[in-house]
Formats: structure tokens, C-alpha cells, sequence
């Protein structure tokens, strides 16, 4: 299932001052009663960026779209907590953590863990926001899945508009057959997406959304 609003789901505020400086973790977007913080905006930003396997950015516009994405994943998380969602478990975050070390890393605990650290980010919070990250996925898919229909006459129309694509990069076999499967899930992903992403901007137009000037809106 392809998602485009919520993309990565999830720092570390440092403080490189001579004498007793003190680091206000202030309050960065208001949503409704609660609130989106410097911090949450910092871990947001560091950890996408580990992910996708990017530099570390700290531009105003980064920030703000890590701001937009935590304020998407507030009107979230009282979804999930009004409509009893339930949550991914920790082994499979364990697992998500185990794949990024062998992927990325040979495998080596070493590697990660220091990898982390040069993205501000500890080994812990990575498996946070990805347990964060499974729990989206599984609430969309509850949320939405059940009122999507795809009829056979869609999955004919998509087959014979994409021929072309379909046969190079289905080379072997690419007859109808063999692709109703997954022309089927691609339009119920696409479906479902359509569905997650109206609702998200529905309830984004009835909740109160205040940006502070960390917020960078």
C-alpha cells in the first residue's frame, strides 16, 4: 500500500554553550489541547533523515514539514485512542530495527548504534518511531480497508491502460491472469489512500491548529 500524507512517523536538543546556559524546550504547534514541541520537531527531523538516508537538515523548511507531519500524526493518535486502534507490538519494531542493522549495516550492532549517534539518535528511539510508524499503517488499513471496493471491470480498465508498463516490467508473464492480483491491491492502496487522506484533511479543517514561530508556518 503506497501512502503519500504520512510518510515517516516519528530529538535531541544539544546544547554547546560556554557557562550554565539552560535549553527551553518550547511549545512549537498547538493542536487542539495538545501540543507539538521543539523536541518532538528535533527526534521528527533527525529520524526521517536517518531513514531515508539523507543529511541532516535543520532548514526552516524541513522543520516545517516535520511540524505539518506531527501535527497530522496528533489528529492520529486521538483516532487511534477514541476508536480503541490497537497498537503494534514491540517485537515488531525489534524486527524493522533488525532489518535497518542487516540492510544497512552487515549486521553490525556497532555500525547502527554509531550511526544513530551521528544523527543525534539513540537506538531506542529509532525502534520508538517505528512502532509509532507500524501503528499508522495498521490503523489506516482498519480504518479504511473495509470501504474500499474494487470491481473486476476497474482491474480490466487499469490492465489495458498500462499494458505497455506492465510488459516491461512483467517480462515473463504479463497476462491478466497472472496481474489481476496485484492491479487489484495496487487500486484498493490507492483506494485506501484516497479515503485516509480526505479524512485527514476533514478533521485538520475541524480542530484548532496554532503555529508558534518554531513551527515555521
Amino acid at each position: 500500500m503506497r501512502l503519500t500524507r504520512i510518510i515517516a512517523v516519528l530529538g535531541l536538543a544539544a546544547a554547546n554553550a560556554v557557562g550554565a546556559e539552560v535549553v527551553l524546550d518550547r511549545v512549537a504547534v498547538v493542536v487542539g489541547k495538545r501540543a507539538v514541541k521543539s523536541s518532538d520537531i528535533n527526534r521528527d527531523v533527525r529520524v526521517t533523515a536517518f531513514l531515508n538516508k539523507e543529511p541532516l537538515s535543520d532548514s526552516p523548511d524541513t522543520r516545517k514539514k516535520a511540524a505539518d507531519r506531527l501535527v497530522d500524526q496528533q489528529i492520529i493518535r486521538q483516532e487511534i485512542a477514541t476508536g480503541e486502534y490497537p497498537r503494534a507490538h514491540d517485537t515488531e519494531a525489534e524486527e524493522l530495527v533488525n532489518q535497518i542493522r542487516s540492510s544497512r549495516f552487515a549486521g553490525s550492532d556497532a555500525r547502527l548504534v554509531a550511526e544513530l549517534s551521528r544523527y543525534g539518535l539513540t537506538k531506542a528511539q529509532l525502534q520508538e518511531h517505528l512502532l509509532w510508524q507500524l501503528t499508522v499503517l495498521r490503523f489506516i488499513d482498519e480504518r479504511f480497508r473495509p470501504g474500499v471496493l474494487v470491481v473486476d471491470d476497474d482491474v480490466r480498465k487499469y490492465y489495458d491502460q498500462h499494458l505497455a508498463e506492465l510488459r516491461k516490467q512483467y517480462p515473463q508473464d504479463n497476462s491478466f491472469e497472472t496481474l489481476e492480483p496485484k492491479i487489484r491491491e495496487t487500486l484498493e492502496g490507492e483506494e485506501i489512500n484516497k479515503q485516509f487522506d480526505d479524512w485527514l484533511t476533514a478533521a485538520r479543517s475541524h480542530i484548532w491548529i496554532e503555529f508558534h514561530s518554531e513551527g515555521n508556518k
